[in-house]
């Protein structure tokens, strides 16, 4: 009969890696034999809640094939908090928010860093690690945030106000980096912006992220008019329709929503903090106003927790998939390079953020 267990076995992907530059025993044969059902056994106990029985077949030839890969290259795989479950429980060696895979990145013990995210997460990478191959499955894997600013609208700050500190959220370019003081994460951003000792901070690029940190700090904070695409749509009364349908639902949400949806939350924080939020109150029913896949990625850890799903996908995040992370890994590519003269100053205000925090 269709859809037994036994034919299962029989579930095939057309495999592009013949004649891959890699010992024979190293190609993937990417069929879901008994051996890869077998060996990721373990890894789907994990994810079952939110991966469905008949999608496993499809992801474990590619979860067994890359962490065979890994140890072959010396590989160690970066995680955001926003890749889907198959990736951030089954092949990521580190998981986490942007400070998080900042201070793993520095520290990593291995010749090959794959980072799974965006663009300017794995040049951060390459910042940290400037004599690793730095590895992003997709270049064309943006932000906005990052598109919304550049070194020379950095330079321009500086020349309107003269004197006045600049922070850049980490959601920048490595050139964006280079022409600022220090960067900060939405995490650790009111710690950041006080350290400067000044009256004034210019804190960019995210307009709602400054907005948040100025209500919790008394220093005065310059904005730019950078929205997340992802964050940017929620909106107040989205937020109202789901208290009215169900009146004990806990709302937490990131601090690049508007300020408005922000109000209408139970905590606000960053991916990391959100994570910790739900873990350490265990709520029945909890609504995560940040992209969706981190409410799968929650769900596996805190069984117990009922997630209502606003699904609002990053289109960028979701450009990294198994078989992307697979071809890095085989072929050694996409590779991140940032020019030294950029990558010094940009180095350097990375480094003080993590300094800073420790």
């Amino acid at each position: 009969m269709a859809g037994t267990p036994q034919e299962t076995h029989s579930h095939e992907i057309l495999n592009p890696y013949e004649g891959a530059p890699l010992p024979d025993h190293l190609i993937p044969e990417l069929a879901y034999t008994p051996e890869v059902e077998r060996e990721t056994a373990h890894l789907y106990e994990r994810v079952k809640r939110v991966i469905p029985p008949i999608e496993w077949p499809g992801f474990a030839p590619y979860v067994k094939a890359i962490n065979d890969l890994k140890k072959h290259r010396n590989a160690v795989v970066l995680a955001h908090n926003y890749m889907t479950p198959e990736i951030f429980h089954c092949v990521a060696d580190v998981v986490g928010d942007s400070l998080q895979l900042a201070r793993e990145a520095a520290k990593a013990d291995a010749d090959v860093i794959v980072q799974c995210g965006v663009h300017f997460m794995a040049e951060t990478s390459k910042l940290l690690n400037p004599n690793k191959t730095v590895l992003i499955p997709d270049s064309n894997a943006g932000c906005s945030l990052a598109e919304s600013i550049t070194g020379a609208d950095v330079r321009a700050l500086r020349e309107a106000y003269p004197g006045v500190p600049i922070v850049t959220y980490v959601n920048t370019s490595a050139e964006v980096k280079a022409e600022c003081d220090i960067c900060c994460t939405s995490s650790n951003a009111v710690k950041v912006v006080e350290s400067m000792g000044t009256d004034r901070v210019i804190l960019i690029p995210d307009e709602f992220l400054a907005k948040y940190v100025a209500s919790k700090t008394d220093v005065q904070i310059i904005t730019w008019k950078g929205h997340c695409e992802v964050h940017e749509r929620f909106t107040a009364e989205e937020l109202r329709a789901y208290r009215e349908a169900d009146p004990g639902v806990k709302i937490i949400a990131h601090p690049e929503c508007p300020p408005d949806v922000i109000g209408e939350s139970d905590f606000t924080g960053s991916t990391s903090g959100m994570i910790q939020w739900v873990q350490d109150n265990q709520p029945s029913k909890v609504l995560l106003v940040t992209e969706c896949s981190m409410s799968d990625n929650v769900a596996v850890e805190t069984p117990g927790v009922e997630f209502v799903r606003p699904c609002n996908l990053c289109p960028h995040m979701k450009r990294i998939t198994l078989p992307k992370i697979l071809d890095s890994l085989i072929f050694l590519k996409e590779e991140v390079t940032v020019p030294e003269d950029v990558a010094e100053p940009a180095r350097r205000a990375v480094e003080r953020m993590i300094n800073l925090n420790n």
